[in-house]
């Protein structure tokens, strides 16, 4: 048996079509994230190193007001996206993979146009939501952990030193299947404080050997 837990699905289907039906409807903005790219991203805040406001979350992925139809809409669209973010916590909390919603295989298509693209960019949007804290502690640690999600978002394609990475097919498909770990790593970076190492005993001065005038 292997002892890769299964992943975890941070809502049920019927919730996941609620929301796709909401986000791809006219009431919102066509700058608005999609249900993919929305995953994506809380995600991301699930992850961050530092709660995000929601206010400001919640005005980064509409891009604008969406037009609900009454408070109850407003109350249950905002309370999915909220619970998909916070069952995002709570798996990863547990050390249990997230479910991402799409296959984990390129099939020879340039990630950015897949789903696997848009669910990265929407990460990414994420991580800039508030990026110094992603950052500050351990930076060199931080863009290692990020590199897979970043090659894979299709928004550093300009970028000089993404153009090996991001040309090397079989690498990115490795990353794709690992998608749901690397997500678990990056949390377990930020949540698990490093081992301190233990303190090396003094050596001792061989016996009648002291310091001479």
């Amino acid at each position: 048996m292997s002892d890769t837990p299964q992943p975890e699905p941070l809502l049920d289907d019927a919730e996941l079509d609620r929301l796709d039906d909401f986000l791809a409807s006219e009431r919102v903005g066509e700058d608005a994230l999609d249900l993919i790219g929305s995953h994506g991203f809380l995600v991301a805040l699930a992850v961050a190193p530092c709660e995000a406001d929601p206010a400001a979350w919640v005005a980064e992925l509409f891009q604008g007001e969406p037009e609900f139809h009454d408070a109850s809409e407003r109350e249950e669209i905002l309370g999915l996206l909220d619970r998909l973010r916070r069952n995002a916590i709570a798996a990863l909390e547990q050390g249990l993979l997230p479910e991402l919603p799409f296959e984990l295989t390129l099939d020879d298509l340039p990630a950015e146009e897949t789903p696997i693209g848009d669910w990265c960019a929407g990460f990414m949007e994420g991580v800039f939501l508030d990026e110094a804290a992603w950052f500050e502690e351990d930076e060199e640690a931080a863009a290692t952990l990020l590199l897979p999600f970043m090659a894979l978002s299709g928004l550093f394609d300009d970028e000089p030193d993404m153009a090996e990475f991001i040309g090397d097919g079989s690498r990115l498909e490795a990353l794709v299947r690992q998608l749901p770990e690397l997500v678990l790593d990056l949390y377990l970076h930020y949540r698990v404080p490093p081992e301190t190492p233990k303190p090396m005993p003094r050596k001792k001065k061989p016996a009648g050997k002291g310091r001479r005038r």
